[in-house]
């Protein structure tokens, strides 16, 4: 989705994310097992539902395995 936590952080504060619907201003909000997280990223939408946490930072593909993708395409 995004590389870095500097750019989510600017993605929050520019009012491009939601949790469960809700614009998120801050970054430091709080996120839950089942909260959903919708991205408006440059040319598209991403709705992920997160499913898991790690203690530490680790490779994108154990990322991967810790949200779930549920966007909608074509709708």
């Amino acid at each position: 989705m995004v590389r870095t936590r500097t750019d989510a952080a600017k993605l929050t504060e520019a009012g491009f994310v939601r949790l469960n619907g809700t614009r998120v201003a801050a970054p430091s909000h709080s996120v839950r097992i089942g909260d959903v997280v919708t991205l408006a990223l440059d040319r598209s939408v991403r709705v992920v539902k997160v499913e898991g946490f790690c203690e530490r930072r680790g490779q994108a593909g154990a990322a991967r395995a810790l949200y779930r993708d549920i966007t909608r395409s074509g709708v």
